[in-house]
């Protein structure tokens, strides 16, 4: 069975949206093709210790506007983010404590503290709890010493229940509150090394799909395209992957379990990404492998004129729903409405270190777009036992806009790539 969209996203990564006009395009042979790719990521520069302390400063700022203790966090994105240390999930308690009077606190088993001071940054005070012992009340009695007088524990939103149970029976005389307001209101804001990051990362993958479609041909398979992709990818020195829809598949916005290689006049749906230190990217294309037809044409112009409308609707201060309405309202104009009748999921999800991450361009969310929020920019129409034309280019919201990351926008469905 081949990975769908949801489990590429889930494993770090792609899809992927091929693309298949005139063969005429096409002229250069595919090792002609392949040597001018290369590794765009050798210099790249990683964040810096400096960057990790100013994301604990900010941290430290919204925890006492909210009148919170400390900021419980195990091993996640969350972690990673404000500490840079990775850490697998267990039965084990185990995360750091961010917290408003200095550095860090570490809760860890006794066992596994070597291993914890290998990744732990030096200088940072590391509390241990043994087999026997709960870490629950070992939190408590943290929080106690820190004493800032609010009892306020905050629970980052990936934290397994048994945490939050333990804590309520061992750790009673703390109020848990909900973390997220200082996780996504830290990381729904990125800085401008961030924003190169995904620049990269977004151009990158467009390349990689630019390179696939060079290469269609009748009878491929799903595997044969995403291999292409994923070796593009490779090439320019990051890890990707690919899960293309060919047919009457597009229409399903995740993926079809139905096996179909490509045949002439079909849709070809590409939806994926890569990393560059980190950050993702998420791009959609949609071609056919042939002529299209005068309905793919139709559907395609469309879901293009949809994706141009949100973005020119982007700038600070206007909702996140106002931003799906906009393109919603086009796709609606032309015959394909109501509400989610053919443009079947929201408009669009922030991207940053994951490839769906808060805050969400959806009907109903009232949160007003601030410069550096990211987003995906992703209408489409899908028309069961036909075919599907999806869209995407990830956004970044400018001081008086927005504009597309890694440029390469579509312009019409023979033209994937501006450039």
């Amino acid at each position: 069975m081949f990975f769908s969209r949801r489990e590429f996203l889930k494993i770090g990564g792609l899809s992927i949206t091929a693309f298949g006009f005139a063969n005429s395009l096409f002229s250069r042979s595919e090792k002609s093709a392949q040597t001018q790719l290369k590794n765009m990521v050798a210099g790249v520069k990683p964040l810096a210790p400096e960057d990790y302390e100013a994301r604990m400063e900010k941290a430290q700022r919204m925890m006492a506007k909210h009148k919170i203790d400390a900021l419980f966090l195990s091993g996640s994105t969350n972690l990673q983010y404000f500490t840079n240390v990775r850490w697998g999930r267990s039965e084990r308690t185990f995360g750091t404590l961010i917290n408003r009077k200095g550095k860090p606190i570490w809760i860890c088993p006794a066992f596994e503290c070597e291993r914890a001071k290998e990744r732990i940054p030096e200088g940072q005070e590391i509390r241990i709890w043994e087999e026997h012992e709960s870490p629950f009340k070992l939190i408590a009695g943290i929080i106690k010493d820190l004493g800032t007088g609010h009892g306020r524990l905050a629970i980052g939103p990936t934290i397994r229940s048994f945490v939050h149970y333990g804590l309520r029976k061992d750790a009673s005389s703390l109020e848990l509150v909900d973390g997220a307001v200082i996780t996504e209101g830290c990381r729904c804001i990125k800085t401008e090394k961030e924003i190169s990051y995904m620049d990269l990362a977004n151009k990158i993958t467009k390349l990689a799909y630019k390179e696939g479609f060079k290469q269609l041909r009748e009878g491929m398979s799903r595997g044969d395209l995403g291999g292409i992709i994923r070796d593009a990818h490779g090439k320019m020195g990051v890890s990707g992957g690919a899960g293309p829809q060919f047919g009457p598949c597009s229409a399903f916005p995740h993926g079809s379990l139905l096996v179909r290689n490509l045949h002439k006049g079909d849709i070809v749906l590409v939806d994926g990404g890569c990393g560059v230190e980190g950050y993702r990217s998420d791009v959609t294309r949609t071609v056919v492998f042939g002529k299209p037809s005068d309905k793919q044409r139709k559907i395609w112009d469309i879901v293009k004129k949809a994706q141009t409308a949100a973005l020119e609707a982007v700038r600070p201060s206007v909702p996140c729903e106002d931003i799906d309405r906009a393109a919603r309202r086009v796709i609606e104009d032309a015959g394909y409405g109501p509400g989610y009748k053919y443009f079947t999921h929201r408009l669009g999800h922030g991207i940053g270190m994951e490839g769906h991450e808060y805050p969400y361009l959806v009907k109903g969310n009232k949160l007003k777009l601030q410069p550096g929020m990211t987003f995906s920019d992703e209408p489409g129409i899908y028309i069961y036992g036909e075919f599907g034309v999806r869209l995407e280019d990830c956004l970044v919201v400018t001081k008086d806009g927005g504009r597309y990351l890694g440029g390469m926008e579509s312009t019409a469905i023979d033209k994937p790539f501006s450039v």
